[in-house]
This record gives structure tokens, C-alpha cells and sequence, in this order.
């Protein structure tokens, strides 16, 4: 067994879980992953799945070490409930309204931190981890005061202002581009190779017109099975064109949250990117920030502020 860290912070997802032992200084002393997501877990299996990723990295007796968890371990079918924070909503108070789920290995002292819901009638949303993320956000990018775009397969738009999320709202895209392609009359048109040299040619149609007419989505998604039928158009094309067109009404729709300064898009590889050039397409500005490296200084970020 290696030096032990100071404390573990803790993303537990819908899908996957990461881990991370952070020492003393900030450093990151070692890294777990696993596919053990919450749609995995029955609530009372969440204390031995990390204490089985920690086993080796730490010794069985000692003091107690902090697990600082963000993400979907505090939703009501998780872990332990950990209650939404109302937006407007103050960052700083992430910590301070962290729960302590049930936890009988007697080293790891956990607390759940909580989501960030808005209630207003019409308004109505919710976010579990994009919190944290946000947190990290004014460590990575100091001083950013603006619009953060978060994509992924519950995309979120979030007016941020330092440390306080004024509001923000979802955008169901990366379920949606799933459902259409796996359930809908598409799925003809996506069967074959999706990743192929069309592909680009068909995001970049479908970003266009996404962007243009977000308000006509729903018409225009016929065009991808159309496309195929009558101009022969391969299925990299085809998902090209779906995904584009999926991404520009999204991001055509927030027009308005999209003003003269740059935007952060807080994600990860190449979808950040397609997000990227959506913004460019209407004329925006954007910066791409780490999704990974935001959640890890989100964590630090709460941890100190406890």
C-alpha cells in the first residue's frame, strides 16, 4: 500500500463512478473509475462498492477520512437523499447542506452534497453534479460571470454570476438523439457505419438548420429518414444530420441566454466541441472547460468551504 491521501473526493453517476484520493497539497495521489452507476445500485449496495475501491489504498484501522461525493448518489432513488438547494442559489452553501449517508466502515466519513432545484411554476428543473462542476468552474476560469453550457445527455444552460446560479434550464438532446435512433422510423436510416466520412458534411447541414429554425425541429426531423430514401444518403450522413440538427435547435432555442460575451461549455471531448462550433454558428463565443477537471475542482472547492 502506497502513502495514504488526505481525503477522497467522489462523482457518482447515473452510469459510472470515479474517485479520486486528493493529498494534502491538492494532488491527485491516485484515480478509480467503475460502471458501478446509480441505475446499478440498490441503496444499501452503495457503502460497499466504495469501500471496495478504497480497500487497498487505505488501512483498515485509522483515523477517519473524508468522501466528499457529488452527482447522483444524493437523488431520491440513490444513496441518501441529499435535498435540493433553491436557485437562485449560492454555491458557497454546497457544503453546508451536505447529508452523511449511512456508511459502516468505521475510516470513511461521507457527506452527499446537494443538487440545485428551480421551482417556479412553468420554470420548473433540476441538476445533481452540474452544481459541483459550476463550483469548480470560478477556480478554473477565475472571475467568469456569464453563460455555461453543460452539455451532455441532460444538456443544462446556467446564467452564472461568481458563485451564485441565477438559473438555469435542461435541454433533453443527448437522450432524445438515443431514442430517435435506436426507437424511432430513423433507425432505418442510422443502420450501417455512423462514424464515416459523411458524417461532418451531415452535422454541419443539420447544425444549420437546427440553428435557423429550432421552433421547426419537430418537422424537420423527418428529413434525415427523406434524405436517405431519396438521395441516397449513407448513414454517417444521416446521424451527421440528426445530431447537428438535434444540437442547433438546442442551442438556437437559447439565443437569448447568448449575449456579446464568451460562454463556457463545461464538458468533455469532442461534444464539447460540436457545441462549440453550434455557438459559433449563430455568432457567439465560447471556451471550452474541462468537465472532468471541473467536477475534481468543484470538490476541492466545497471541501475548503465547509
Amino acid at each position: 500500500m502506497t502513502d495514504e491521501a488526505e481525503w477522497v473526493a467522489v462523482d457518482w453517476g447515473t452510469t459510472n463512478l470515479r474517485v479520486w484520493g486528493v493529498g494534502a497539497s491538492g494532488e491527485v495521489v491516485f484515480a478509480r473509475t467503475s460502471d458501478q452507476g446509480m441505475s446499478r445500485l440498490q441503496p444499501d449496495a452503495y457503502s460497499g462498492v466504495l469501500a471496495g475501491l478504497l480497500a487497498d489504498r487505505f488501512a483498515p484501522t485509522g483515523p477517519p477520512i473524508d468522501v466528499l461525493i457529488c452527482g447522483m448518489a444524493g437523488a431520491r432513488q440513490g444513496w441518501t437523499e441529499a435535498p435540493y438547494l433553491d436557485a437562485p442559489a449560492d454555491l458557497g452553501d454546497l457544503a453546508s447542506r451536505s447529508v452523511a449517508p449511512p456508511m459502516p466502515e468505521t475510516r470513511w466519513a461521507a457527506r452527499i452534497l446537494p443538487g440545485i432545484c428551480q421551482r417556479q411554476a412553468g420554470a420548473e428543473d433540476v441538476m445533481r453534479g452540474e452544481e459541483t462542476q459550476l463550483l469548480g468552474l470560478g477556480t478554473l476560469w477565475a472571475g467568469f460571470d456569464g453563460v455555461v453550457c453543460m452539455p451532455g445527455t441532460h444538456s443544462k444552460w446556467v446564467r452564472l454570476a461568481g458563485r451564485r446560479v441565477e438559473r438555469f434550464a435542461t435541454a433533453m438532446t443527448g437522450e432524445l438523439f438515443e431514442v430517435l435512433r435506436t426507437h424511432s422510423v430513423l433507425r432505418h436510416s442510422l443502420a450501417g457505419p455512423l462514424d464515416g466520412p459523411h458524417r461532418d458534411r451531415g452535422f454541419a447541414a443539420g447544425l444549420d438548420a437546427g440553428a435557423a429554425s429550432p421552433q421547426a425541429l419537430s418537422a424537420t426531423l423527418f428529413k434525415v429518414r427523406a434524405a436517405s430514401l431519396l438521395s441516397a444518403r449513407p448513414a454517417d450522413w444521416c446521424a451527421g444530420f440528426l445530431s447537428g440538427l438535434l444540437i442547433g435547435s438546442e442551442i438556437g432555442a437559447q439565443r437569448d441566454w447568448i449575449g456579446a460575451g464568451e460562454i463556457a461549455i463545461v464538458g468533455d471531448g469532442s461534444l464539447a466541441t460540436l457545441y462549440r462550433e453550434g455557438v459559433s454558428a449563430i455568432g457567439g463565443k465560447a471556451r471550452i472547460v474541462d468537465g472532468t477537471e471541473a467536477t475534481l475542482a468543484g470538490l476541492k472547492t466545497a471541501r475548503q468551504l465547509r
